[in-house]
């Protein structure tokens, strides 16, 4: 780890010039940081302290049924808000399972969705993989088990936020306050593909600051449910995850539909396909399988992850059907 100093400021708008500065980063939660300076994946002269910042650690409802959640919240503070857990509950459900508690307790909103790769090519320091500025990503003919099967390719990473399919099914959108100005960009549009450009996640621009995700009414008596597997039951990361909200008309049929996954792509993967099965179906065990099957259609597995496929097949199905209130058959 090289050595850095630390810079507190209080405003939001020299935060935002410091960072626009070479070989400055910042510093929320710092769990994942923490871990890229320890691996020399970064290597910056000053971190900026976003937790000097006043106003963008707080939970606060719109009056109009949505909610304006602050960058710097903790994952706790998601995964216990009443509010959060009454009307947004996959979102309660995702913070609640993302890491430990005292991880929970530490971590922020906005650095689950900013955090880094968990590719153990991209996160060794001896490896010059393509987002590191190389040429080749060598998970595509490597050891890729927890990689990509939608949406990779030149990089076969995955987005490893548990917060992001629930935002993005809910239609979150990220307030960023940069030296240009301030601007509201849709979570769905948020996250970038390798195929635009494989050194990064995110559509942030040098020295923009995520202070804030707003979060607007769900559907009239839409329902909601975030389910994940791992690998352990205790702290790991999701092999696959998936988001689901889902709102019924008055004959049952489905009006609204909104399916996310995550731990399948390199950005939260919503999945049309299976809406399109659902929307205008009534909401049946079969509609639910078929909608899952949609949803992994377009999958191409690399050499070592094609268990994914099945697996993720399966945790939408019984996503959307607990959505539903449909009874699960064993």
């Amino acid at each position: 780890m090289n050595r850095f100093e630390i810079i507190a400021t209080p405003d939001l708008n020299q935060a935002s010039r410091l960072l626009a500065e070479p070989y400055h980063a910042a510093l929320a939660g710092g769990v994942d940081l923490l871990d890229l300076l320890k691996q020399r994946v970064v290597g910056p002269k000053s971190l900026v302290n976003l937790k000097a910042l006043e106003g963008i650690d707080t939970i606060k409802s719109d009056g109009k049924g949505g909610l304006q959640v602050g960058a710097l919240v903790k994952m706790h503070q998601v995964a216990t808000d009443p509010l959060i857990g009454t009307h947004f509950a996959a979102l309660s459900q995702a913070a609640g399972e993302a890491a430990t508690p005292q991880i929970r307790n530490l971590a922020t909103v906005g650095g689950n969705l900013l955090q880094r790769p968990r590719c153990w090519y991209f996160r060794n320091p001896d490896v010059v993989c393509l987002k590191k500025g190389g040429d080749t990503c060598y998970a595509a003919k490597g050891l890729n088990r927890y990689h990509a099967i939608l949406g990779g390719g030149p990089s076969y990473i995955v987005h490893p936020s548990n917060l992001a399919p629930a935002l993005i099914a809910f239609g979150a959108s990220a307030k960023l306050v940069g030296p240009e100005g301030d601007r509201i960009v849709a979570l769905d549009q948020f996250f970038i593909l390798p195929k635009t450009d494989p050194a990064r996640e995110n559509v942030l621009k040098p020295g923009e600051i995520l202070t804030q995700i707003v979060i607007p009414a769900p559907p009239t008596g839409a329902r909601s449910v975030y389910l994940e597997v791992r690998e352990k039951q205790s702290f790991d990361w999701p092999l696959v995850s998936v988001a689901v909200v889902i709102a019924t008309a008055g004959s049952h049929s489905v009006r609204h539909a909104r399916v996310v996954m995550g731990a399948v792509a390199p950005i939260p993967w919503r999945s049309p396909e299976a809406e399109e099965v659902m929307i205008g179906s009534p909401l049946k065990a079969d509609v639910a399988a078929r909608a899952a099957s949609a949803a992994l259609r377009p999958a191409t597995p690399l050499a070592d992850n094609g268990y994914k496929v099945p697996m993720a097949k399966a945790i939408v199905r019984r996503a959307i059907m607990r959505a539903g209130g449909i009874e699960e058959v064993a």
